[in-house]
């Protein structure tokens, strides 16, 4: 196995051995990179300088023998995280040159583990989009295959991870955005519980919604970023105060006694059928290992979508009125500081320009009752399902997307039938739950499928746990990208 198709716990064992330093590591990814970015496109800045000097570091930290699990690792951030030096767009041409003085706290935990950063990915513009064909810049291709998206907004971090041009990736999951993207490119992708993960220097779309958690190759992978990554952080005001368990201990592969609810309502007609037999066959493999499969019901779970996308549209108004071309960014040239405003958010793409008109006319005094407020409700009643599943239940699965990854073009055109991508994922985001998702199979096509596991809040333990001991148990045939690395790395 090369160097950039392994795991994060893989090259920690060869780095802690000395058989390998992190700099051959990210020669060999950034081998990958130049082999394989050119059809792929998971990136929108490369951090060449800066990761060589990151990686001697790390090789440096090593040597005096200290161990963190991800030190010399080789990642890549979301290009919607604040990075100290290095140019943060969100895909949009109203950033393009905005270069932050400083990290987003989740970066910033990542290098001081000793974690090498790549560069910056691909995604939706302003992480708006379930297919990263909004990005401003270009489009980022799934390395299964190239004729089909990687999913979004966190399309860029996957497609890196799948294809190895890194051995992690930061994405933010808004509706599913780490999740949809990672069961598209066949790997692994955590939305941990709102609060645990510090959102500072990370631009915002919906910040009741937004999350910030990790892509990876498997589920150990998972628990070691999330290690890091997570705990109470003053700077960001919704960060809750807590200890930190040890994720990676829990993953001890019995799950024995365990009781796994799965909701009738997450298993649609919209559902395609080679992943419904997926999801049920994955059902039926955690029952031969000891668990207890209930079917349970989310009654609410039906009018998600509808709350979902009212909500995020509001927030998403609000925080997007402060790209005015005053502060910072992009500022056109106009007589006048209305036609400046203006002129200076025409540049915005159509995606983002529809969900400002949503949220504006959502937030309107006329309109704010009838479909804000509802909306928030409907929340609350989502929220109090899950609770009353979770009486019974330690995990619930559920399919991650309805389909397999799908070709460019075949959503654009209608943007309801593109939400729909979101239609299983967007309830742990409205609950702010933790829910991760794992490869469960292949379409006929060989498109991976994924499935879904969401948890009591701040219980990521025991969602890792279920989640690692259906990986290791699901004796998937070894399959890699149909983009292959061309040189010796």
């Amino acid at each position: 196995m090369r160097l950039s198709e392994m795991t994060i716990h893989q090259l920690r064992e060869l780095l802690r051995a000395g058989e390998v330093s992190s700099r051959e590591i990210l020669d060999a990814v950034f081998a990958k990179i130049d082999a394989v970015e050119d059809e792929v496109g998971a990136y929108l800045t490369l951090c060449r300088d800066e990761a060589v000097a990151q990686a001697e570091r790390a090789d440096e930290m090593l040597a005096a023998g200290e161990a963190s699990p991800l030190c010399g690792i080789p990642f890549a951030v979301k290009d919607n995280f604040s990075t100290v030096g290095v140019r943060t767009t969100c895909a949009s041409r109203l950033l393009e040159n905005y270069i932050p003085p400083f990290d987003a706290e989740a970066v910033t935990r990542l290098k001081q583990a000793g974690a090498v950063l790549v560069g910056k990915t691909n995604l939706d513009e302003f992480g708006l989009g379930s297919s990263t064909e909004n990005s401003q810049f270009h489009c980022t291709r799934n390395p299964w295959d190239l004729s089909r998206v990687p999913g979004g907004s966190s399309g860029g971090s996957a497609a890196a991870v799948a294809a190895g041009e890194a051995a992690a990736a930061l994405g933010t999951d808004t509706g599913g955005s780490i999740r949809q993207p990672a069961a598209f490119c066949g790997i692994v992708g955590l939305k941990p519980t709102y609060g645990l993960v510090s959102r500072y220097g990370v631009v915002a779309a919906a910040d009741s919604l937004d999350h910030v958690g990790p892509i990876t190759r498997d589920v150990r992978d998972a628990a070691l970023v999330l290690q890091a990554i997570a705990g109470w952080d003053p700077k960001d005001p919704t960060s809750a105060r807590g200890d930190v368990p040890d994720y990676e201990a829990a993953l001890t592969g019995d799950v024995k006694g365990l009781v796994v609810g799965l909701p009738q309502e997450l298993m649609g007609a919209e559902l395609d059928s080679e992943v419904k037999e997926a999801v049920y066959g994955a059902a039926n493999l955690l029952e031969s290992l000891g668990v207890r499969v209930e079917e349970v019901s989310l009654p609410h779970a039906e009018y998600a979508m509808a709350a979902f996308y009212v909500i995020i549209s509001a927030e998403i108004s609000s925080n997007l009125a402060r790209f005015d071309g005053v502060r910072f960014g992009y500022r056109a040239e106009a007589e006048d500081t209305v036609s400046m405003f203006i002129k200076t958010r025409e540049a915005l793409g159509q995606e983002a320009k529809r969900r400002i008109l949503m949220g504006t006319y959502f937030l309107q005094a006329k309109n704010y009752e009838a479909y804000y407020l509802k909306a928030l409700k409907v929340r609350t009643l989502i929220k109090e399902d899950f609770e009353k599943v979770f009486q019974r239940c330690h995990v619930i699965i559920s399919p991650t997307t309805p389909t397999a990854a799908f070709a460019f073009g075949h959503k654009t055109r209608t943007p309801v039938t593109m939400y729909q991508s979101d239609i299983y994922t967007c309830t742990a985001n409205l609950a702010g739950i933790p829910a991760l998702t794992v490869p469960c199979g292949y379409t006929g096509e060989g498109l991976p499928i994924g499935l879904q596991f969401m948890g009591k809040p701040f219980d990521e333990s025991t969602v890792l746990q279920v989640g690692h001991a259906y990986e290791q148990h699901a004796g998937l045939p070894v399959r890699q990208p149909q983009t292959e690395v061309k040189t010796n790395g």
